[in-house]
Protein backbone atom coordinates (compact mmCIF):
# COMPACT_ATOMS: atom_id res chain seq x y z
CA UNK A 1 0.00 0.00 0.00
CA UNK A 2 2.87 2.33 0.86
CA UNK A 3 4.52 1.76 -2.55
CA UNK A 4 1.23 2.28 -4.40
CA UNK A 5 0.76 5.66 -2.66
CA UNK A 6 4.32 6.75 -3.54
CA UNK A 7 3.81 5.79 -7.20
CA UNK A 8 0.49 7.68 -7.34
CA UNK A 9 2.02 10.85 -5.87
CA UNK A 10 4.92 10.66 -8.34
CA UNK A 11 2.51 10.42 -11.31
CA UNK A 12 0.47 13.42 -10.09
CA UNK A 13 3.66 15.45 -9.55
CA UNK A 14 4.86 14.65 -13.08
CA UNK A 15 1.59 15.72 -14.71
CA UNK A 16 1.35 18.92 -12.59
CA UNK A 17 4.85 19.98 -13.63
CA UNK A 18 4.10 19.24 -17.29
CA UNK A 19 0.89 21.28 -17.17
CA UNK A 20 2.76 24.21 -15.59
CA UNK A 21 5.37 24.14 -18.36
CA UNK A 22 2.66 24.07 -21.06
CA UNK A 23 0.81 27.05 -19.55
CA UNK A 24 4.06 29.01 -19.19
CA UNK A 25 4.99 28.33 -22.85
CA UNK A 26 1.52 29.40 -24.05
CA UNK A 27 1.72 32.59 -21.99
CA UNK A 28 5.13 33.45 -23.44
CA UNK A 29 3.85 32.85 -26.99
CA UNK A 30 0.80 35.07 -26.40
CA UNK A 31 3.00 37.81 -24.97
CA UNK A 32 5.34 37.62 -27.98
CA UNK A 33 2.38 37.73 -30.40
CA UNK A 34 0.87 40.76 -28.66
CA UNK A 35 4.23 42.52 -28.76
CA UNK A 36 4.58 41.88 -32.49
CA UNK A 37 1.04 43.09 -33.19
CA UNK A 38 1.64 46.23 -31.14
CA UNK A 39 4.88 46.90 -32.97
CA UNK A 40 3.31 46.32 -36.36
CA UNK A 41 0.07 48.25 -35.97
CA UNK A 42 0.22 50.65 -33.03
CA UNK A 43 3.74 51.75 -32.31
CA UNK A 44 4.31 55.12 -34.03
CA UNK A 45 7.36 55.82 -36.14
CA UNK A 46 8.71 58.78 -38.08
CA UNK A 47 6.26 59.14 -41.02
CA UNK A 48 7.86 62.09 -42.80
CA UNK A 49 9.37 60.57 -45.90
CA UNK A 50 10.28 63.07 -48.63
CA UNK A 51 8.12 62.73 -51.72
CA UNK A 52 6.48 64.48 -54.66
CA UNK A 53 2.82 64.17 -55.60
CA UNK A 54 0.18 65.02 -58.19
CA UNK A 55 -3.56 65.18 -57.49
CA UNK A 56 -6.88 65.78 -59.27
CA UNK A 57 -10.25 66.54 -57.69
CA UNK A 58 -13.45 68.61 -57.65
CA UNK A 59 -14.73 71.53 -55.61
CA UNK A 60 -17.71 73.53 -54.35
CA UNK A 61 -17.68 77.30 -53.64
CA UNK A 62 -19.58 80.02 -51.78
CA UNK A 63 -18.84 83.67 -52.62
CA UNK A 64 -19.13 86.89 -50.64
CA UNK A 65 -21.17 89.81 -51.94
CA UNK A 66 -19.14 92.14 -54.14
CA UNK A 67 -19.28 95.33 -56.19
CA UNK A 68 -18.57 95.32 -59.94
CA UNK A 69 -17.22 98.65 -61.21
CA UNK A 70 -17.49 99.37 -64.95
CA UNK A 71 -15.68 102.08 -66.92
CA UNK A 72 -16.64 102.79 -70.59
CA UNK A 73 -15.04 106.15 -71.46
CA UNK A 74 -16.18 106.17 -75.09
CA UNK A 75 -19.80 105.98 -73.90
CA UNK A 76 -19.28 108.42 -71.03
CA UNK A 77 -20.29 105.62 -68.63
CA UNK A 78 -18.80 104.98 -65.21
CA UNK A 79 -21.11 102.96 -62.97
CA UNK A 80 -21.19 100.05 -60.55
CA UNK A 81 -23.36 97.14 -59.44
CA UNK A 82 -23.34 97.37 -55.64
CA UNK A 83 -23.24 94.38 -53.28
CA UNK A 84 -24.36 91.80 -55.82
CA UNK A 85 -24.45 88.12 -54.92
CA UNK A 86 -22.80 85.37 -56.94
CA UNK A 87 -22.97 81.60 -57.14
CA UNK A 88 -20.91 78.74 -58.53
CA UNK A 89 -21.82 76.06 -61.07
CA UNK A 90 -20.48 72.71 -59.85
CA UNK A 91 -21.04 70.50 -62.91
CA UNK A 92 -19.71 67.36 -61.16
CA UNK A 93 -23.27 66.30 -60.27
CA UNK A 94 -23.32 65.05 -63.90
CA UNK A 95 -19.67 64.04 -63.97
CA UNK A 96 -19.85 61.23 -66.55
CA UNK A 97 -22.15 63.05 -68.97
CA UNK A 98 -19.39 65.35 -70.29
CA UNK A 99 -15.61 65.84 -70.23
CA UNK A 100 -13.87 65.66 -66.85
CA UNK A 101 -12.62 69.26 -67.24
CA UNK A 102 -16.11 70.78 -67.65
CA UNK A 103 -17.07 70.77 -63.93
CA UNK A 104 -15.34 72.76 -61.19
CA UNK A 105 -12.09 70.83 -60.87
CA UNK A 106 -8.73 71.37 -59.23
CA UNK A 107 -5.24 69.92 -59.45
CA UNK A 108 -2.12 70.10 -57.31
CA UNK A 109 1.57 69.38 -57.85
CA UNK A 110 3.92 69.61 -54.90
CA UNK A 111 6.86 68.18 -53.00
CA UNK A 112 8.21 68.00 -49.45
CA UNK A 113 11.85 68.83 -48.88
CA UNK A 114 14.38 66.15 -47.96
CA UNK A 115 16.14 68.18 -45.28
CA UNK A 116 12.91 69.30 -43.54
CA UNK A 117 10.31 66.74 -44.70
CA UNK A 118 7.39 68.27 -42.82
CA UNK A 119 7.77 71.41 -44.98
CA UNK A 120 6.99 71.64 -48.67
CA UNK A 121 6.01 73.71 -51.69
CA UNK A 122 3.04 73.35 -54.03
CA UNK A 123 1.57 74.74 -57.24
CA UNK A 124 -2.20 74.46 -57.34
CA UNK A 125 -5.03 75.45 -59.62
CA UNK A 126 -8.74 75.76 -58.80
CA UNK A 127 -11.09 75.93 -61.77
CA UNK A 128 -13.89 77.77 -59.97
CA UNK A 129 -16.94 79.23 -61.72
CA UNK A 130 -18.56 82.55 -60.78
CA UNK A 131 -21.71 84.22 -62.06
CA UNK A 132 -23.99 86.93 -60.74
CA UNK A 133 -27.01 85.16 -59.30
CA UNK A 134 -29.77 85.56 -61.93
CA UNK A 135 -33.08 87.12 -60.96
CA UNK A 136 -31.66 89.39 -58.25
CA UNK A 137 -32.13 93.15 -58.23
CA UNK A 138 -28.82 95.01 -58.25
CA UNK A 139 -28.42 98.56 -56.96
CA UNK A 140 -26.74 100.47 -59.81
CA UNK A 141 -25.14 103.87 -59.22
CA UNK A 142 -22.93 106.19 -61.28
CA UNK A 143 -23.10 107.62 -64.78
CA UNK A 144 -24.50 105.85 -67.87
CA UNK A 145 -24.26 107.65 -71.23
CA UNK A 146 -23.55 110.88 -69.36
CA UNK A 147 -26.63 110.61 -67.16
CA UNK A 148 -26.54 110.06 -63.41
CA UNK A 149 -28.24 106.86 -62.26
CA UNK A 150 -29.28 105.50 -58.86
CA UNK A 151 -31.68 102.65 -59.44
CA UNK A 152 -32.30 98.92 -59.11
CA UNK A 153 -31.88 96.68 -62.17
CA UNK A 154 -32.81 93.04 -62.56
CA UNK A 155 -30.01 90.64 -63.52
CA UNK A 156 -31.05 88.75 -66.66
CA UNK A 157 -29.01 87.43 -69.59
CA UNK A 158 -30.33 89.75 -72.29
CA UNK A 159 -29.72 93.04 -70.42
CA UNK A 160 -27.22 92.76 -67.56
CA UNK A 161 -25.24 89.67 -66.73
CA UNK A 162 -21.74 88.92 -65.46
CA UNK A 163 -19.95 85.57 -65.74
CA UNK A 164 -16.56 84.17 -64.94
CA UNK A 165 -18.22 80.88 -65.70
CA UNK A 166 -15.50 79.18 -67.72
CA UNK A 167 -13.34 79.91 -64.77
CA UNK A 168 -12.65 82.48 -62.09
CA UNK A 169 -9.47 80.38 -62.11
CA UNK A 170 -7.27 80.66 -59.02
CA UNK A 171 -3.56 79.84 -59.38
CA UNK A 172 -1.52 79.65 -56.17
CA UNK A 173 2.11 79.00 -55.21
CA UNK A 174 1.92 77.59 -51.69
CA UNK A 175 4.19 76.99 -48.73
CA UNK A 176 3.05 73.89 -46.78
CA UNK A 177 3.45 72.45 -43.30
CA UNK A 178 2.20 68.95 -42.39
CA UNK A 179 1.56 67.28 -39.03
CA UNK A 180 1.34 63.53 -38.43
CA UNK A 181 -1.82 62.37 -36.65
CA UNK A 182 -1.41 58.58 -36.67
CA UNK A 183 -1.23 55.45 -38.76
CA UNK A 184 -0.13 51.85 -38.98
CA UNK A 185 3.39 50.72 -38.14
CA UNK A 186 3.91 49.22 -41.58
CA UNK A 187 2.91 52.46 -43.29
CA UNK A 188 -0.15 51.07 -45.08
CA UNK A 189 -2.21 54.03 -43.79
CA UNK A 190 -0.98 57.38 -42.48
CA UNK A 191 -3.10 60.40 -41.56
CA UNK A 192 -1.86 64.01 -41.68
CA UNK A 193 -3.15 67.53 -41.41
CA UNK A 194 -1.64 69.94 -43.94
CA UNK A 195 -1.76 73.73 -43.88
CA UNK A 196 -1.02 75.82 -46.98
CA UNK A 197 -0.56 79.53 -47.56
CA UNK A 198 -0.04 81.01 -50.99
CA UNK A 199 -0.51 83.71 -53.59
CA UNK A 200 -0.74 83.76 -57.38
CA UNK A 201 -2.45 85.17 -60.49
CA UNK A 202 -6.04 84.78 -61.63
CA UNK A 203 -6.75 84.03 -65.29
CA UNK A 204 -10.53 84.35 -65.66
CA UNK A 205 -12.75 83.71 -68.63
CA UNK A 206 -14.67 86.99 -68.91
CA UNK A 207 -18.18 86.86 -70.39
CA UNK A 208 -20.82 89.54 -69.80
CA UNK A 209 -23.73 91.59 -71.05
CA UNK A 210 -23.85 95.18 -69.77
CA UNK A 211 -26.74 97.50 -70.62
CA UNK A 212 -27.61 95.17 -73.50
CA UNK A 213 -24.10 95.09 -74.99
CA UNK A 214 -22.16 91.79 -75.12
CA UNK A 215 -18.41 91.60 -74.78
CA UNK A 216 -16.17 89.22 -76.69
CA UNK A 217 -15.76 86.24 -74.28
CA UNK A 218 -12.08 85.62 -73.60
CA UNK A 219 -9.40 84.45 -71.17
CA UNK A 220 -7.02 87.03 -69.74
CA UNK A 221 -4.55 87.68 -66.98
CA UNK A 222 -6.85 89.60 -64.69
CA UNK A 223 -5.45 90.16 -61.20
CA UNK A 224 -4.24 88.12 -58.23
CA UNK A 225 -5.50 85.93 -55.40
CA UNK A 226 -4.25 84.79 -52.00
CA UNK A 227 -5.48 81.76 -50.09
CA UNK A 228 -5.19 79.69 -46.94
CA UNK A 229 -6.01 75.96 -47.13
CA UNK A 230 -6.32 73.23 -44.50
CA UNK A 231 -6.60 69.55 -45.39
CA UNK A 232 -6.79 66.06 -43.97
CA UNK A 233 -4.59 63.72 -45.98
CA UNK A 234 -4.87 59.94 -45.78
CA UNK A 235 -1.88 58.24 -47.40
CA UNK A 236 -2.67 54.75 -48.69
CA UNK A 237 0.51 52.69 -49.15
CA UNK A 238 3.48 54.59 -50.56
CA UNK A 239 1.76 55.58 -53.79
CA UNK A 240 -1.75 57.00 -53.24
CA UNK A 241 -3.57 59.48 -51.03
CA UNK A 242 -6.94 61.14 -50.49
CA UNK A 243 -7.32 64.80 -49.46
CA UNK A 244 -10.40 66.42 -47.92
CA UNK A 245 -9.77 70.17 -47.74
CA UNK A 246 -11.27 73.57 -47.17
CA UNK A 247 -9.92 76.90 -48.35
CA UNK A 248 -10.50 80.63 -47.90
CA UNK A 249 -9.42 82.75 -50.87
CA UNK A 250 -9.40 86.46 -51.68
CA UNK A 251 -9.41 87.35 -55.39
CA UNK A 252 -8.93 90.85 -56.84
CA UNK A 253 -9.81 91.26 -60.54
CA UNK A 254 -9.02 94.41 -62.54
CA UNK A 255 -8.70 95.47 -66.16
CA UNK A 256 -11.30 92.90 -67.26
CA UNK A 257 -12.32 93.72 -70.81
CA UNK A 258 -16.00 94.53 -71.40
CA UNK A 259 -17.83 96.25 -74.26
CA UNK A 260 -15.74 99.38 -75.04
CA UNK A 261 -14.22 99.45 -71.58
CA UNK A 262 -12.95 97.60 -68.53
CA UNK A 263 -14.30 96.38 -65.19
CA UNK A 264 -12.99 95.36 -61.78
CA UNK A 265 -14.29 93.24 -58.92
CA UNK A 266 -13.02 91.56 -55.74
CA UNK A 267 -14.57 88.91 -53.50
CA UNK A 268 -13.87 86.24 -50.90
CA UNK A 269 -14.43 82.54 -51.57
CA UNK A 270 -15.01 79.65 -49.19
CA UNK A 271 -14.15 76.41 -50.97
CA UNK A 272 -14.37 72.72 -50.10
CA UNK A 273 -12.73 70.05 -52.23
CA UNK A 274 -11.82 66.39 -52.48
CA UNK A 275 -8.74 65.22 -54.41
CA UNK A 276 -7.17 61.86 -55.19
CA UNK A 277 -3.41 61.88 -55.56
CA UNK A 278 -0.47 59.83 -56.78
CA UNK A 279 2.70 59.87 -54.66
CA UNK A 280 6.07 59.77 -56.41
CA UNK A 281 8.69 58.56 -53.88
CA UNK A 282 12.22 59.85 -54.20
CA UNK A 283 14.69 57.20 -55.26
CA UNK A 284 16.52 55.85 -52.26
CA UNK A 285 20.32 55.81 -52.46
CA UNK A 286 21.59 52.25 -52.34
CA UNK A 287 24.30 51.51 -49.85
CA UNK A 288 27.69 50.61 -51.30
CA UNK A 289 28.68 47.00 -50.57
CA UNK A 290 31.54 46.48 -48.17
CA UNK A 291 34.83 45.67 -49.91
CA UNK A 292 35.85 42.04 -49.74
CA UNK A 293 39.04 41.34 -47.78
CA UNK A 294 42.09 40.57 -49.87
CA UNK A 295 43.35 37.04 -49.80
CA UNK A 296 47.12 36.72 -49.74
Amino acid sequence: MKYILLITLSIFSFFAEAQTNILQTASERASTTNTLVAKKYFKPRNPFTSRMYFAWGYNKEWYSSSTIKVSQPSQNSHYQFNNVSGNDHIGWDKLFQHELTIPQYNYRFGFFTKKHPSWGFEFNFDHTKYQMTPGQYAHVTGTINGRNVDTNMVIIDSVNFWKLNNGANFFCFNVMKRFYLGGTRGGMFKLFTIYKLGIGPVIPHVENTLMGHDNNPHFQLGGFNAGFEAAYRLEITKFFYLDLAQKVDYANYFGLRVYEGTAKQSFFTYEVMATLGIIIPYKEKSESPEPKPKVD
